[in-house]
């Protein structure tokens, strides 16, 4: 059973705000308006949207439903007839954009109150029909400003850890990258904004780990994104399907050459492509006065979490205790 969440934000939340409920936003064919209907906590199908959904834009009044006349005035009234064969297929169209995907969906923040489209809201598993968290990415970073502060350094230790350690596996199998080429690829803009970046103001700008090391995949040009610092911020060690959407991941196959199934997947996937005891052996090449305790207990813990420990040598799983 999932434990009861607590409010340690500092923000009272918005009373009668649904937690999770998701939202269609669409805009009104007659108008413009942006109008967003409060669906619960079922994500629709969009057959069944064609055939049952009536959306009434709060504005104007018309009614988005199957058979409702077109208000395109400058289409020919044969085509704007709500019994037409083409109004039946743009119909269709309509309702499959607004529920196909969970990334076609809104959600209100309980912070601010907005409701903003999918990617406006991190990742929480098993939070709701959209599985995103209870503020969006800006009230969070206010959010964050006060609570990482308040953070043990053990916390700060313990939410990194496994990056680092990842960081150091990987480092004997990361490839040189050749920034004139990944600029040239990404045409010189951060490939999530389009943010025009400078590569000559290096604290501008990074080179996103696309497949995360912590799930060891080495850095290569085909694991490369170029993204502003900000972005790379917020896109951190997560799994790439959780940080850009359906047409960015597309994207980033074509322009990398990467594996589009392995960037799509829900889950993060481990690369097992990797001789385990050359990673140990380049973990543990430390330095004198490095922490070589906790560099230990970070190493066993990856390799326990993702079963990793039975592809040991007997002499290094004698070395770490195993």
């Amino acid at each position: 059973m999932r434990r009861r969440t607590k409010n340690r934000t500092g923000l009272k939340r918005i009373a009668d705000i649904p937690l999770h409920h998701a939202f269609v936003g669409y805009r009104c064919l007659k108008c413009s308006h942006l109008n967003n209907e409060d669906i619960g906590l079922k994500l629709l199908d969009p057959e069944s949207a064609f055939e049952t959904a009536e959306w009434t834009c709060s504005e104007c009044g018309y009614a988005h439903k199957r058979y409702a006349d077109l208000p395109f005035q400058n289409w020919p009234a044969s085509f704007r007839k709500g019994t037409s064969i083409r109004a039946d297929r743009f119909w269709q169209g309509f309702f499959r954009i607004s529920t196909e995907y969970p990334d076609s969906y809104w959600k209100q923040c309980n912070a601010c109150g907005r409701i903003l489209p999918f990617a406006a809201f991190s990742k929480h598993s098993g939070w709701g029909p959209l599985e995103r968290q209870l503020e969006c990415r800006s009230c969070k970073g206010a959010i964050n400003a006060v609570l990482n502060p308040k953070r043990t350094k053990q916390q700060l230790h313990e939410s990194s850890s496994r990056r680092r350690t990842g960081d150091m596996l990987m480092r004997g199998e990361n490839k040189r990258i050749d920034t004139d080429e990944l600029f040239a690829r990404f045409n010189g803009r951060c490939f999530r904004t389009g943010k025009i970046l400078d590569k000559t103001k290096g604290g501008t700008w990074a080179i996103d780990h696309i497949l995360p090391s912590r799930y060891l995949y080495p850095l290569t040009m085909e694991n490369a994104a170029l993204l502003s610092k900000e972005a790379n911020a917020s896109k951190s060690d997560r799994w790439p399907s959780q940080f850009y959407t359906n047409t960015e991941l597309i994207r980033l196959a074509e322009i990398t050459g990467a594996d589009l199934p392995l960037l799509s997947s829900k889950e993060p996937v481990l690369n097992t492509n990797i001789d385990v005891d050359a990673c140990v052996s380049r973990c543990l090449n430390v330095r004198e006065k490095s922490d070589l305790n906790k560099r230990i207990k970070g190493l066993k813990a990856l390799l326990k979490e993702h079963g990793l420990t039975g592809r040991l040598s007997a002499k290094n799983k004698k070395i770490l205790g195993f």
